[in-house]
């Protein structure tokens, strides 16, 4: 319904006039009464687009017309008379499409309704209404009586399909809302008013199926006086209420987990690989390159060239710790070897073992060097020198150039995990494993050394496509060369001094310009070619004699040099929890070498290591290559040489010799001999005093400080101590005569451990453990020492006899009981001849079992006697 508006009444006051009026004496008609006018305001929607959001590009578009658009509507309204319709004020509302109209006009019975028509017929001759879109032909705008009191405001509140009704008295019915609400628009849904909290409106909301009906229904309802059946007065406040709550994504993403986790992590993973992948690639190869170490850099190495370098001494001992050629003559063998494997494709990998200081690293490092191949270097002891996974993965990262590396991620993806049991029952599975994670990032190095191979063949055509270019450039050089010397050039530059004349004008004089113009024409050669050019270089080439090495160097195919090399060093694992690494890294190297992507080589100091990578590569044989120690001649002539070269002329005695075989030919030993032998200590003293540090080594390692710390070891002190014993008496001893025999009772594992570390060797014969050695050579002085001492012999002897009186008295309760129940079985005819048999062994095993324990009783005796003695 509609609420008139408020009017003032008209007052007419007389006024004197300013002049004297004629008085006529005539009679006056009376004007009929003056009807009072009332205002009204008319909504024209259409004429502006309808704002969306804060970045609607259409609204801006129609702000430059606003001016034109009003005009054209002003002139529409002008050229309406209908009951004495007089526009007054006109207020354009953008952000809801339409403009307001403020009206006067003459009431009477449907007056309203007569002036809309009036406005249609007026705009349908002026063919029709102005909008923003009229250049496109859309003229096309409705005109809407406001009921209500319009409310122009500027905030962040953009049309929507719903219009929420908010009650100021009493609710109004469902129905009487879509009696009201209809003529906008169809309706989609009207909601009815739901409880609210105290001094909140009640409230419906009203769903149009089209924003411009819900546009046009809040700006022609807000503001009305609703008067129900029963004569209550309500007033309605309408508002654009949002399609969606705020916070409504988060919402759903926190109601459906099962959903939302798998899509996020899924969404994550290809970000990982679709972004990170390429960049870790990236520095992969640049860490192989050297592109980010600025000591490859030609500015630095020019500036120490002509800066540090200069104020430099040569020194001498920058290759203290390298053996010589002439003075390791079986290490040639193995550099050969390895030389060969690296002049071919990769068809397997080379497995270098040997023991602890044997120049493994060294000669490797020789060989790759002088090959000029670049190397990438994975230190497994680096890599399980820390005791968290995290450490792991970054020691990794860092020896392979793989960045970024979020190390961060592993716990967040723990708490992932146990959040999804909680939410969803079930885990989510993006918590790889350390294996899993280590897998994933040697694919992506192994990604990167591929890019290694093809910025090398880059390299390689760059600088032969300089080489023809310089070849060409020299070439026409030596052509100009010979015309010059033939008289046959033109400098054209010579044409800016000719003067005047016919040489000025033709631009050259009576100088020769071909062949036909000397007097004694030469032959004409052909043109020089480029191939030709390379071919009679390759052949001089061919003809300089050169070294062994460099011709080597030169029949190694570019593509074979091109592949980068992948050293793996200390190839063994602390521990059980550390063998899927290792086997990880195993099937890596098979990987690199099937598909030609690298170089692998694998150092160990265990030739048991070996498995793995058989394992790894079933269908392929490995290249081994083994080195051991040196032998007494050549450690001798190796500490001579070093020694001379230090400044020692004097020639080694044969004691001196004698001393120094002591150590055998493990070359860390050696280097520890010369250094301190160049400190200034006597040979004598050199060896005595790395013997008696390998005697507090050996106690600490093999025996432990404490009984707290001897719980620890993966072995127990008498196992160690009739290790020891044996050895050093004997250069070897029979793997399974130990084995077998008290107290190791078949531990294999005890053997192992102790080989791991380098307190004893084992080797093999035909596949299998044969005998067992010292860990080093000097070992077996240590082991002397150590049973030379009384007191530390006396007391291993003491705990090692009380382990077998123990062992021994086990075996003679054992008999006791089985001699009792053969006693019983004896007393049967049936059973008596086996019971007399078995008891007869029986009674000798304890026999021999009680024999033991009383000698060892007395060497007991004797122990004590020594300890009380020499304490």
């Amino acid at each position: 319904m509609l609420r008139p508006l408020r009017t003032r009444p008209l007052w007419i006051r007389a006024q004197r006039r300013a002049w004297p009026t004629p008085r006529f004496n005539a009679t006056v008609a009376v004007a009929p009464p003056i009807k009072a006018k009332e205002q009204g305001t008319l909504f024209f929607s259409g004429v502006f687009p309808l704002r969306l959001s804060l970045f609607d590009i259409r609204y801006y578009l129609a702000a430059a017309q606003k001016d034109e658009l009003l005009g054209g509507l002003r002139n529409i309204l002008d050229a309406v008379s209908a009951h004495g319709f007089a526009p007054l004020k006109l207020e354009s509302h953008p952000k809801n499409g339409g403009v307001f109209v403020q009206f006067e006009y003459e009431p009477g019975e449907n007056a309203l309704q007569e002036i809309r028509q009036s406005i249609y017929a007026v705009a349908s001759k002026q063919n029709g209404f102005r909008t923003w879109l009229s250049m496109l032909g859309f003229n096309k705008a409705d005109v809407w009586v406001v009921k209500g009191q319009p409310w122009l405001e500027d905030l962040n509140r953009y049309v929507s399909p719903f219009v929420k009704v908010e009650f100021e008295g009493p609710d109004v019915h469902e129905e009487d809302l879509y009696t009201l609400m209809r003529p906008y628009g169809r309706i989609h849904d009207i909601t009815a008013p739901q409880p609210v909290p105290a001094g909140t409106l009640r409230s419906s909301t009203v769903s149009f199926t089209q924003l411009r009906s819900a546009a046009v229904a809040h700006n022609c309802i807000h503001g009305l006086s609703f008067h129900s059946e029963d004569g209550k007065e309500t007033w309605l406040k309408t508002s654009f209420e949002r399609t969606r709550k705020a916070h409504w994504i988060r919402d759903w993403i926190v109601a459906h987990p099962r959903v939302s986790l798998p899509i996020a992590l899924f969404l994550f993973g290809t970000l990982t690989y679709t972004i990170f992948d390429p960049i870790r690639m990236f520095f992969v190869e640049g860490k192989m390159l050297g592109w980010f170490n600025y000591n490859e850099f030609s500015v630095v190495k020019w500036l120490r060239a002509n800066t540090i370098d200069r104020f430099m001494l040569p020194s001498r001992s920058l290759d203290a710790n390298k053996p010589r050629a002439e003075a390791w003559k079986d290490r040639e063998q193995s550099e050969d070897a390895l030389k060969a494997y690296l002049a071919d494709f990769p068809g397997t990998v080379t497995f270098v073992s040997g023991p602890a200081g044997s120049g493994k690293t060294s000669m490797t490092e020789t060989v790759v060097k002088h090959e000029e191949r670049r190397a990438m270097v994975i230190d497994c002891a680096e890599l399980f020198k820390g005791g968290s996974d995290s450490s792991l993965l970054s020691s990794l990262a860092r020896q392979t150039g793989y960045w970024p590396l979020f190390a961060f991620v592993n716990n967040l993806n723990s708490m992932i995990d146990l959040a999804s049991v909680g939410l969803i029952g079930q885990k989510t599975g993006f918590n790889a494993s350390l294996e899993q994670q280590v897998r994933d990032m040697l694919q992506v190095v192994a990604s990167g050394l591929q890019g290694v191979t093809s910025q090398h063949d880059k390299d390689v055509r760059a600088r032969e496509r300089a080489m023809e270019r310089k070849q060409q450039q020299q070439a026409r050089a030596g052509a100009v060369v010979e015309r010059i010397k033939r008289g046959a050039y033109h400098d054209g530059r010579m044409d800016c001094i000719a003067g005047n004349g016919i040489m000025s004008e033709l631009g050259f004089g009576d100088e020769p310009m071909g062949e036909n113009d000397f007097e004694d024409p030469r032959v004409v050669e052909e043109p020089v070619q480029v191939e030709d050019v390379q071919q009679k270089i390759d052949q001089e080439v061919q003809l300089i004699p050169v070294k062994r090495e460099d011709s080597m160097a030169k029949s190694v195919p570019e593509a074979v040099k091109a592949l980068p090399v992948v050293v793996i060093k200390n190839f063994a694992a602390p521990g059980s929890s550390k063998d899927e690494i290792l086997s990880a890294l195993a099937e890596w190297a098979g990987t690199l070498v099937d598909n030609d992507i690298a170089h692998v080589i694998v150092l160990s100091d265990n030739r048991e290591n070996v498995k793995r990578l058989a394992k790894a590569m079933p269908t392929k044989p490995l290249a081994n290559i083994t080195l051991s120690d040196a032998d007494p001649e050549t450690a001798i002539s190796y500490v001579s040489s070093r020694l001379a070269e230090a400044g020692h002329s004097q020639t080694l005695t044969k004691e001196q010799i004698a001393r120094v075989q002591m150590l055998g030919g493990r070359a860390s030993d050696l280097q520890t001999l010369i250094h301190k032998v160049r400190s200034g200590q006597r040979v004598e003293e050199a060896v005595d005093d790395i013997i008696s540090r390998g005697v507090g080594e050996l106690m600490k390692n093999a025996f432990g400080d404490d009984l707290d710390d001897a719980k620890n070891l993966p072995w127990t002190r008498e196992q160690a101590w009739s290790i020891v014993r044996q050895l050093a008496n004997k250069n070897e001893i029979s793997y399974f005569d130990v084995l077998l025999e008290f107290p190791f009772k078949g531990d294999e594992t005890a053997l192992r451990a102790l080989e791991h570390h380098e307190l004893i060797a084992i080797h093999t014969r035909d596949g299998r453990p044969s005998s067992i050695r010292p860990g080093r050579p000097v070992h077996k002085f240590v082991f002397q020492r150590l049973v030379h001492d009384p007191v530390f012999q006396a007391t291993q002897d003491l705990a090692y006899n009380e382990k077998a009186i123990a062992s021994a008295e086990a075996t003679v309760k054992t008999c006791e009981a089985e001699m009792s129940t053969l006693r019983e079985l004896a007393g049967e005819s049936s059973t008596r001849r086996a019971a007399n048999t078995r008891a007869k062994y029986v009674s000798a095993k304890m026999q021999a079992a009680q024999s033991k324990i009383e000698q060892l009783e007395y060497k007991n005796a004797a122990l004590m006697k020594v300890i009380t003695r020499e304490t």
